[in-house]
């Protein structure tokens, strides 16, 4: 099993803050098509990766990287400094 959590805009898109899914993915880009796949509201939330960034056990990641021992996946939107 692993933890998905949805931030800002992806959470209001997908509907829900975080699930817990069994996955046979092996990067995370396996994971966002798998997700794509599941219902409309997630094919929006990823239809445009480069407004998202991914975290994997809180380290910044890419979409490419393997899943292999990850407990936890976060998407985002880049976040912006001022």
């Amino acid at each position: 099993m692993i933890d998905v959590l949805y931030f800002a805009w992806v959470r209001e898109r997908i509907g829900i803050p975080k699930e817990k899914l069994q996955t046979n993915a092996v990067t995370v880009m396996d994971l966002v098509e798998e997700l794509r796949a599941r219902e409309e509201r997630y094919a929006v939330a990823f239809s445009d990766l480069s407004a998202l960034r991914v975290a994997l056990d809180q380290d910044l990641s890419e979409f490419d990287a393997p899943l292999d021992g990850v407990r936890e996946v976060a998407f985002f939107p880049p976040m912006t400094g001022g």
